[in-house]
Order: C-alpha cells, then sequence, then structure tokens
C-alpha cells in the first residue's frame, strides 16, 4: 500500500493521508482484513460485479454512491460524523465536561472492551451469511445480501480504526483478534452467543437482520451517547447504514408473509401441510423461527442487574436509547426500574436501582420497537383476509442470560414445568424439521426480475432501479 492515494483506496474523514503511525497500523491489517473476507466472506463471489452502495464521504451526496463492483475492491472507508464544536458530556458523573478527544487513562479498558465487543459482532455477522449466495431467492435480494455484508465489513474498520487510533499495542492486537476469531469456531467463537448461531436459511437471514441488527441500532444509539466523542461520531455514522439492514429484514419477512397468504387464499387453507406441499412457509413456522430470532436477541443486552451497565453510565462511556429527549437528570442517582424475577413460581416485577437496571432499559425499548414491526407483517395478513396474528412472546421465554437464565416460560409468559416445556417447545420453536423444510424451499434464482415461489417480489428495486435490473453481474 506504500504510496498509494488513501482518500481513493481507503475514503477516509479522519486525515488518513497524514497520519503515518495509522497508515503503517493499517498497511499491516488491511490485507490481513482481505485474506479474512477471501477465506470467511460471501462463498463464490469474488468475481461478481454487484450494484453497492459505497460511502465515500458523510454528507447526503457522498454517503451513498451507487455503483458496480467487485467486493474485495469494495472501498471499504473510515467515517466518523463531523465533528460538533464544544460538545458536552451530558449524563453521568461527567455531565457537563468538554466530551473526551482522547480516551481518559482510568476508563481505558472498558472503553476497549466496548469497542471489542461491538467491533466483534460485525465480522461475525459476515461469517454466519458466508454461504446464502448460493441459495438467493432473487438477484435482487442477492444484492441485498452483499450489500449487509460489505457495510458490516465497513463497520469493522470503523471500530478497528479506533482500536488503531487510540489504543496502541492492545489496540493492534484487539483488532489481529478480531479476524481470528470465527463464528461457531470450537475453539476461538464469536464474543456474543447469537453471532455463534447458524443462518443457514433465508428465513433465518431475515429474522437475523430485522431482530438481531436492531439490537445494532440500539447498542449503536446508545455508543452514540458516548462521551468518547469519536466513539460517538463514529457510531452515529454506522446507523445510516445500519437502516438498510433492517429494511432488508422487515421487508424480506413481509414478502414471505404476503406469498404465504396468496397461496392460502388460493387453495382456499390454512393446513400447515398443504401450504408446505405447495412450496411456501406455513405461518405458524414464521412464529416459531421469529420466537427464537427474538429470544436469541433480546438475551444481546445482558443480565437484566449489571453493575458494568451502571460503570459503564456513570462513567459516561454509554448512554440510553435517544438519551437526551429523556427528562431525568441523567445521573440516576435515585432512580428504580423494574425488572423480572421468579415469585412464588410466577413471574413477578421488582424494583432495581436503575443504574444497574440499564440493560433492561435499552432491552425494553428495543420490545417497543421490534413490536411495531411485527404489527406492520400483522397487517399483511390482515389485508388478505386471514385469521392469523404473529405475536412477539414474552420477554422471558426461552432466555439463557440474566435473572431468566434457564426459567421455562411460555411465549405467553406463564411459567412452565420442564416437562410441559419438553412437551410443547416443537409448538413454540423452529424444530429441525421446520429447519430442514425451510432449507428444501432455498434454491437460486438469479434471472433478472424472477423470483423464487416462496417470497413475493418487492414493491420497487434499489436507487430506482427497476426489480429486474441486473444487479450482480456473475462474470
Amino acid at each position: 500500500m506504500t504510496g498509494i492515494n488513501y482518500s481513493e483506496k481507503i475514503p477516509n474523514n479522519v486525515n488518513l493521508a497524514e497520519d503515518r503511525t495509522l497508515q503503517r497500523a493499517l498497511e499491516q491489517w488491511q490485507p490481513n482484513f482481505l485474506g479474512w473476507w477471501g477465506d470467511m466472506g460471501p462463498e463464490g463471489s469474488h468475481q461478481y460485479d454487484v450494484y453497492l452502495r459505497t460511502a465515500t464521504s458523510v454528507d447526503p451526496q457522498g454517503w451513498a454512491q451507487f455503483g458496480h463492483v467487485k467486493m474485495p475492491d469494495y472501498r471499504w472507508g473510515i467515517f466518523l460524523n463531523p465533528k460538533e464544536e464544544g460538545r458536552k458530556i451530558h449524563f453521568g458523573d461527567h455531565a457537563g465536561e468538554d466530551a473526551w478527544q482522547d480516551v481518559p487513562g482510568e476508563h481505558r479498558a472498558n472503553l476497549r472492551r466496548i469497542i471489542v465487543t461491538q467491533g466483534d459482532t460485525e465480522p461475525a455477522s459476515v461469517e454466519q451469511q458466508r454461504h446464502l449466495g448460493l441459495t438467493a431467492p432473487s438477484m435482487y435480494d442477492l444484492r441485498n445480501l452483499f450489500q449487509v455484508n460489505v457495510e458490516e465489513g465497513r463497520h469493522l474498520w470503523a471500530m478497528v480504526y479506533l482500536l488503531h487510533k487510540y489504543f496502541g499495542r492492545d489496540g493492534r492486537e484487539e483488532a489481529d483478534a478480531l479476524l481470528q476469531r470465527n463464528s461457531g469456531d470450537a475453539d476461538n467463537p464469536r464474543i456474543l452467543g447469537a453471532f455463534n448461531e447458524r443462518t443457514p436459511d433465508w428465513l433465518s437471514f431475515y429474522m437475523f437482520t430485522y431482530f438481531t441488527d436492531r439490537d445494532g441500532k440500539f447498542q449503536l444509539s446508545a455508543l452514540a451517547e458516548s462521551g468518547f466523542d469519536p466513539l460517538a461520531r463514529t457510531t452515529k455514522f454506522m446507523l445510516t447504514e445500519e437502516a438498510h439492514h433492517m429494511f432488508v429484514g422487515e421487508s424480506g419477512v413481509s414478502r414471505v408473509i404476503q406469498r404465504t397468504c396468496e397461496v392460502m387464499n388460493q387453495l382456499k387453507t390454512d393446513d400447515p401441510a398443504k401450504i408446505r406441499a405447495a412450496g411456501v412457509v406455513d405461518l405458524p413456522t414464521l412464529q416459531r423461527y421469529l420466537n427464537f430470532h427474538y429470544s436469541v436477541t433480546i438475551d444481546l443486552f445482558g443480565a437484566d442487574e449489571s453493575s458494568n451497565a451502571a460503570t459503564f453510565y456513570t462513567s459516561g462511556l454509554k448512554g440510553r436509547y435517544e438519551e437526551g429527549k429523556r427528562t431525568d437528570d441523567h445521573r440516576l442517582k435515585s432512580e428504580t426500574y423494574k425488572v423480572l424475577e421468579v415469585r412464588d413460581g410466577q413471574l413477578a416485577e421488582k424494583d432495581v436501582p436503575m443504574l444497574n437496571g440499564l440493560n433492561e432499559v435499552l432491552r425494553d425499548d428495543y420490545i417497543k420497537d421490534s413490536m411495531a414491526g411485527v404489527g406492520r407483517w400483522n397487517k399483511v395478513i390482515e389485508k388478505a383476509g386471514i385469521p392469523f396474528r404473529l405475536t412477539v412472546p414474552h420477554k422471558a421465554f426461552n432466555r439463557q442470560i440474566g435473572t431468566l437464565a434457564g426459567v421455562r416460560v411460555s411465549p405467553e409468559g406463564r411459567v412452565v414445568s420442564q416437562a410441559e416445556w419438553d412437551a410443547k417447545k416443537d409448538q413454540w420453536l423452529a424444530t429441525p424439521d421446520d429447519r430442514a423444510f425451510v432449507a428444501s424451499l432455498m434454491g437460486r434464482v438469479v434471472e433478472p426480475g424472477k423470483f423464487a415461489n416462496w417470497i413475493a417480489p418487492p414493491v420497487m428495486g434499489i436507487n430506482r432501479q427497476p426489480v429486474d435490473f441486473e444487479y450482480v453481474r456473475f462474470g
């Protein structure tokens, strides 16, 4: 990379061309990244020309440049939102002080941990989705998958920039380790459990991008409040791209539902066996997939009571979702929040100090947001005249983290015995048979404008292009 035009090869607004130390660090890291992309990125895709959106600056004209590009040549840029002069920390013990432009020594370990954990999720999801291109239901969907993949790659670059720029040797070692862990690896797995789950089919992919990328939205929004200004500015820009990932998920599930409803009305039946025989996903199976992905994702917010969450907030490292719109004192020393526990065999609420309950605050904000999209899916079913509604399970359902870990709770929120759980879990969570059936529907469709039988076409194409545009050229 010596002598290269940095603004061209790595679009950035962090003055990379003038920063020799950072250049040297990235010159060593970039070949490893490209090696990881070659080994663990989208399988078989390296020679495709894909109609991708590339960020070349943070202004409205520059952050979404569209054109066909080979993914290994994609320009993974480094962008921070414009600096807000005089920005103050607006929560925690440092409220009212100037935002930090460098890492305060006493918060160094915690900040590094936050950045590494966020950074680890980005390549993990690329690894989870690695084989999906081989079974894409359309060229349009294949392009959307690849767009999500390259943007997760760019979000990895964003976190690696912070590690290299602000954390010295420790940061360089952590940046290297981000490429050494692999999703689902028995010896060196990804940090968070949801990112070691397989994403074996497109229904899982749509559920993942709807539910799990929405966790990303809320985590990034909380970090966008950070008193460490470079982290806040980096995550604010990442949020512009995260919105597309959630759109892919919400619209994908919506199109699956639409196609199922069309077939149900054509056949005048709601019998899952007959629906499946017609080659579409029955609504009860969609519900079981929803229950699984939702419950796995809400575990990502962590334990319902957490001293780490309290420390991150009081230190000014991580705020709440939309912290600035809240009307309390932004210190929370005397505030409480309700969390769940099991009392006398029933779920019951108890008050805990809000500082310790901040994971639950963020989880509850996420749940409200998730339910809104499920409501939009139900409108598709309602419009088709079918008396079935998808529901979001109770937040205590199928939990593996915190006070509720291992407590057996039905989707309606009733504590059940292990025997009842064992008898009914196949009604509540996707079974091996469900997954085998969905896998049997997966077959590659790549003729422009054609779609697999189990999913409806989108209403419109990407960037005002027609639905039958050649989004991927196979070369």
